[in-house]
């Protein structure tokens, strides 16, 4: 893609596109919840379906002119239930945020109790912290992980639901690393009488693929992202059973959203019939295994990974312990000057600010995309310790720089 036409006529923009291009091109994507989308994806996306206005439904549409949009939408939603057995999926949410305030509008009244898993210990924004909508309009409180295995606490998280009396348990996270008990959480749920809300927006594509338990079948509503680990078009989605499907549908519209984005929901369409394909499953599960090499690797140069490695997509390392003085914005920030692109977090019993945290979190998703497997996340760790232990050293990020130089040009992303 070379922006020919935007060049023409917005010259800034065409640049700002095609500096990104690049910078996907030339850089190492561990952000966990960033992937690298098809072409196929990509194309879908910028078609005419930007051009369609398509509120409602598949079949009963404010506007006319929408049989295409209910051919695309039908597509999607069709592919979403073999991908993952839902009975009802509603494919419009613009977000995984936004799929989540849907069910949470859906079955909450304002000032309803919500029991989610607290930010710094892997939990979300939208599942209810005081800057959030969600925190703003439910009353919240906050489950953990063990300190000590860095693990979810079921136990804790059924004394605290049966002190809290919850109207809805929300499970899923955006930075633990471990394989989740959906099961064990429903359980608490039915006890206290409380909905079960599982957002697996971060392993999308690894339930797909059998890479990690579903909680389809099992949670009352399942939200999730489009664009992560599935590979698809940007947005979210939202499953259930058919009970529920009515109220679902009618919060995200007309509830919380105008027109769906139809273009983004062909992107959708486009690839979870990729993530249909046999080739899918045999990508998540390098996903996987790039994770758990990348662990090792940052393990062996005396890292220490929270709750001792992972199981998913994601590695998260408390930096405290060996770095005590050095901080996930020191890291992060030294990191992208060689190519290698990651993000500050926090861990479990977080002792500085959110925004200057003390641990940094690592994805593998979109460097399994252009091709990268054990070896190389190996190599990819070991450049990643060499930065933590010296991020101001500039003979030691030249260097880095050099190797990450190195590899981008190996495993080529956009041709």
């Amino acid at each position: 893609m070379t922006y020919e036409t935007v060049r023409e006529t917005d010259p800034a923009v065409a640049d700002a596109l095609t500096g990104e291009r690049e910078r996907q091109n030339d850089t190492l994507a561990m952000i966990a919840s960033e992937n690298h989308v098809s072409e196929a994806v990509m194309e879908a996306q910028s078609s005419e379906l930007t051009n369609n206005y398509a509120e409602g439904y598949p079949g009963g549409r404010y506007y006319g002119g929408c049989e295409y949009a209910d051919d695309v939408e039908g597509l999607a939603i069709e592919r979403a239930k073999e991908l993952w057995g839902a009975e009802h999926v509603n494919v419009q949410p613009h977000s995984g945020s936004q799929a989540n305030m849907a069910v949470l509008t859906a079955i909450l009244e304002p000032g309803d109790t919500v029991l989610s898993l607290d930010l710094t210990h892997g939990g979300h924004l939208s599942h209810g912290h005081p800057a959030n909508v969600a925190g703003k309009l439910y009353d919240v409180e906050h489950y953990e992980v063990d300190d000590e295995t860095g693990r979810l606490d079921y136990a804790g998280l059924d004394d605290l639901a049966r002190s809290a009396d919850p109207d809805v348990i929300i499970s899923g996270f955006s930075a633990y690393p471990r394989t989740v008990d959906w099961a064990a959480i429903q359980e608490t749920a039915d006890d206290v009488d409380a909905h079960h809300l599982a957002d697996i927006a971060h392993i999308t594509g690894l339930v797909a693929a059998g890479e990690h338990p579903s909680p389809v079948g099992i949670a009352d509503f399942v939200t999730g992202s489009t664009h992560k680990t599935i590979r698809a078009g940007r947005g979210g989605i939202i499953m259930c059973d058919e009970e529920h499907a009515d109220d679902v549908d009618s919060a995200v519209f007309p509830g919380i959203q105008g027109g769906p984005l139809m273009h983004n929901i062909a992107g959708k369409a486009v690839g979870f019939g990729e993530a249909l394909g046999p080739e899918f499953e045999a990508y998540a599960a390098q996903v996987v295994r790039n994770a758990d090499a990348l662990g090792d690797a940052l393990e062996m140069h005396g890292l220490s990974l929270v709750s001792g490695g992972t199981d998913t997509h994601l590695v998260l390392v408390d930096l405290r312990p060996s770095h005590p003085d050095t901080t996930g914005k020191d890291v992060e920030a030294a990191l992208e000057e060689t190519g290698i692109v990651l993000n500050a977090n926090t861990v479990p019993g977080e002792t500085r600010s959110a925004f200057n945290p003390s641990g940094i979190r690592a994805g593998t998703p979109a460097l399994t995309t252009r091709g990268f497997e054990e070896a190389e996340m190996r190599e990819v760790g070991d450049l990643i310790a060499r930065v933590v232990d010296a991020p101001e050293d500039e003979s030691v990020l030249a260097e880095v720089s050099a190797a990450v130089d190195d590899l981008a040009a190996s495993n080529p992303l956009y041709e």
